[in-house]
């Protein structure tokens, strides 16, 4: 009779999935909240609040259904407020819209039409959306080169090295490299780091509420969200026999979403990618245990949110042009499959062509930011193109 694995198996495999979509990320979600007025310490304060509140929400679900549900920040939330850049009513609006973001995501659970009037959004313009607000984040490593080639080459090169020998550690050692790149920086100039900024703390901020930063910020926030996470990380739970209880998974992420909003937490979402680490056999062979690997990944986020802001005080003290490459090449799969995703139907070639050069472009109408007009222009091209076809 085979012994059963150890329960250090989805332990581990729970700390893995924390270490590496923690360090993967953490400088687009920094990048985001900077982008969209947050000062140093209440971006501090916003990845404190997302690490925390991702941790209870991977706990609290793992524990209550015995299955390896994993929760992270929305990443594409964060690369959409780094291309949007500040809205009308600054960082209180941001916060406004955040809660906006929240409550939408709580709909979800409660109104069921919400959700199947969000799945209507045909997935190539919700991808091309995507792929049209990473473009220029995933542009900086290539600017960095020459901007600042000292600092960026030696990230850009580990990338490349461990992309090849070991995929999954590829942007957590580029990250590693960019810590050394600081680290070397600050000791040629010698300059004392302020160790108040070491010390993780809560900056909360009231809310306003603009109608620039309601359809520009939560709006596209709620979709790229729910586009680009919570139902992909559905769809893989269930490749490997999981069906995540979609009106609780809601429930819990929203109100997480809404308990850290005015703490600069822009969205907490089910995990897409990284749910494989927790939830397939290589974190146990049993999947009835798995689900401990979901109570450790919350665990480690937990741990990790402790140190939030000392990673903040790293991108902080960061040379010019280092941690924008990191923040690209953590994007560049995303970036990568968005594309693929909104081109992979001729017929829907055009209106999501569309859709993402005006993402991309930037542009800002009567306050409203270019991720809600890219949908808004795709959306319209398709009506054209398709009017009188079944």
């Amino acid at each position: 009779m085979p012994t059963a694995a150890p329960l250090s198996r989805p332990i581990l495999a729970g700390i893995v999935t924390a270490l590496v979509g923690f360090t993967s990320s953490f400088a687009v979600v920094l990048t985001g909240l900077s982008a969209v007025g947050a000062t140093p310490a209440q971006a501090a304060s916003g990845l404190l609040a997302v690490s925390l509140t991702m941790g209870l929400a991977c706990v609290v679900l793992a524990w209550r259904y015995r299955m390896p549900i994993t929760v992270a920040w929305s990443t594409p939330g964060a690369a959409l407020l780094a291309a949007t850049g500040v809205v009308e009513g600054g960082w209180s609006a941001a916060v406004g819209a955040f809660l906006v973001a929240a409550a939408l995501i709580l709909l979800t659970a409660l109104w069921p039409a919400l959700g199947a009037l969000i799945a209507r959004i045909p997935p190539s313009i919700a991808q091309a959306m995507l792929a049209g607000v990473l473009l220029p984040l995933c542009l900086a490593p290539i600017t960095g080169l020459v901007a600042n080639p000292w600092g960026v080459v030696p990230v850009v090169l580990t990338w490349l090295v461990f992309a090849r020998l070991a995929p999954r550690w590829a942007v957590p050692l580029a990250f590693l490299a960019a810590a050394v790149v600081v680290t070397v920086s600050l000791i040629q100039e010698g300059a004392p780091v302020d160790a108040d900024l070491l010390v993780p703390h809560i900056e909360l901020t009231a809310p306003t509420f603009t109608l620039g930063a309601m359809i520009g910020v939560a709006l596209p926030l709620f979709i790229v969200t729910m586009a680009s996470q919570n139902v992909p990380g559905i769809a893989i739970m269930r490749s490997f026999g999981y069906e995540v209880p979609w009106r609780p998974a809601m429930l819990v992420t929203g109100l997480g979403t809404a308990l850290g909003a005015t703490a600069g937490g822009h969205a907490i979402n089910l995990a897409a990618i990284s749910a494989a680490l927790a939830a397939s056999p290589d974190a146990d062979p049993d999947p009835k245990r798995r689900w401990v690997a979901g109570v450790s990944t919350g665990a480690s986020y937990l741990v990790l949110g402790g140190f939030s802001a000392a990673f903040a005080a790293l991108v902080l003290l960061a040379p010019d042009a280092v941690i924008p490459a990191v923040a690209g090449l953590a994007l560049f799969g995303a970036f990568g499959a968005s594309v693929q995703q909104a081109i992979d139907d001729p017929g829907e070639r055009i209106p999501a062509v569309v859709t993402f050069l005006v993402a991309a472009s930037g542009i800002s109408l009567l306050g409203v930011s270019a991720a809600f007009w890219a949908l808004v222009a795709g959306l319209l091209v398709r009506t054209v193109l398709h009017a009188g076809r079944r």
